[in-house]
């Protein structure tokens, strides 16, 4: 007697067998899929943004250098403001390893206004100080509208806006007067947004020699910067305290500016990880939809399971079935998020100026965990269809 054996489904009966369950709803199967879109868009939104602020952050610092030192005054034994002697940069400018050094001293209690008819309590918050010719050099100053301070205008009443100073002055253009410590001074340049010296964006920029002539700049400096070669950094960070201020050293507080920005993005990292948390929350609920598409799906196909058993398929071939529909189900939504994720990337970077970077990782991950949860979310679905009896199953109303 010859032993009847079961047809056995290829990887294509398989695949067209899953698929006409989907096709049958689309409306349904949509939503679902919509669910899982909405989780894995998320995360890869996120990962892809963080991904870009990392490459915009490394772009900006092999441009600007991280070899940037600072040091300033602190606080002295009796918690008053220290000082840095009148010749801090020159003594510093002689360290070792040190490329370049500049300085900028903050003036007095001087405000700038847009006119003379402005109260003086309206300062608007910005800054005055004095700078030394090779400021821009040091830093890595760009000048967006104009020049940068020379030999002639560093000795008249001549000033240089940082660039949120000119916008809150309303000054785009140089040879514009400007009213500063009750006279007037003529803007000569207007600078680009300073990434490793933040505080020059708030700030008005008048010669050295003409702070001291016309607004009784006393000669400290308050800020010495100080570009060192990339092999000498730890070495000039040392000494810089001790040679800035040598009868003081614990006066003077030494700073990195580079090491801030690292910081700031080190905080963005946290909050990514937050956002991270989120998109995985929405990737559970996502697959707890699809689990409940599957569930609905069997109750309402008891009769095709039956008329199928009661034609020869097997649990297990009933089991894949079911399997397989609930996969196509999540891989759809996978692909679907991880396209939403890719474009809503490349928009936020392209409008923040950002290179737009996603992770292969990222992308993979993306439709690997979405095969992940649709294989969960489907499997009690798949085996409580595989337990029903043909007949049963064709009892069904």
């Amino acid at each position: 007697m010859r032993r009847i054996v079961p047809a056995r489904l290829g990887p294509r009966d398989v695949l067209r067998v899953g698929a006409a369950g989907l096709r049958a709803r689309p409306a349904r199967v949509f939503l679902s899929a919509l669910g899982i879109a909405i989780g894995i868009a998320a995360m890869v939104g996120v990962v892809g943004i963080s991904t870009s602020s990392r490459a915009q952050l490394q772009a900006t610092l092999d441009r600007l250098g991280t070899n940037l030192l600072t040091a300033g005054p602190g606080r002295d034994l009796f918690g008053g403001d220290a000082r840095l002697p009148v010749e801090a940069v020159g003594m510093v400018g002689r360290i070792p390893g040190v490329e370049s050094a500049s300085a900028t001293g903050r003036v007095g209690s001087v405000h700038v206004y847009r006119n003379d008819r402005i109260p003086e309590a309206e300062s608007g918050g910005i800054t005055v100080l004095a700078a030394r010719l090779d400021l821009p050099r040091t830093i890595g100053l760009r000048v967006a509208a104009g020049a940068w301070l020379n030999a002639g205008t560093a000795r008249y009443p001549a000033v240089v806006l940082g660039a949120e100073s000119a916008a809150r002055l309303g000054v785009s253009t140089p040879n514009t007067q400007v009213w500063l410590g009750s006279r007037w001074f003529t803007v000569v340049g207007v600078l680009d947004p300073a990434e490793l010296a933040p505080e020059l964006d708030s700030a008005a920029l008048v010669g050295w020699d003409a702070a001291r002539a016309h607004l009784g700049f006393d000669g400290h400096p308050t800020t010495v910067y100080t570009r060192a070669r990339k092999d000498s950094v730890g070495a000039v960070r040392d000494l810089l305290a001790a040679t800035a201020s040598p009868q003081a050293p614990n006066e003077v507080e030494v700073s990195r500016p580079s090491d801030a920005l690292a910081a700031e993005h080190a905080a963005d990292r946290a909050f990514t990880g937050l956002l991270l948390g989120l998109g995985a929350v929405a990737l559970l609920v996502g697959g707890v939809g699809v689990a409940n598409t599957m569930v609905i799906s069997v109750l309402e196909r008891r009769a095709e399971i039956g008329l199928r058993r009661s034609l020869g398929a097997t649990r297990g071939q009933i089991r894949l079935q079911f399997l397989t529909e609930s996969q196509l189900l999540a891989a759809l939504g996978g692909v679907g998020g991880v396209v939403l994720g890719v474009a809503v990337t490349a928009v936020f970077a392209v409008t923040r100026g950002w290179p737009t970077v996603v992770p292969p990782w990222a992308m993979a991950g993306g439709v690997l965990a979405t095969l992940v949860i649709g294989g969960v979310a489907g499997l009690y679905p798949a085996i409580r269809a595989a337990r029903l009896a043909p007949t049963e199953a064709l009892a069904t109303p």
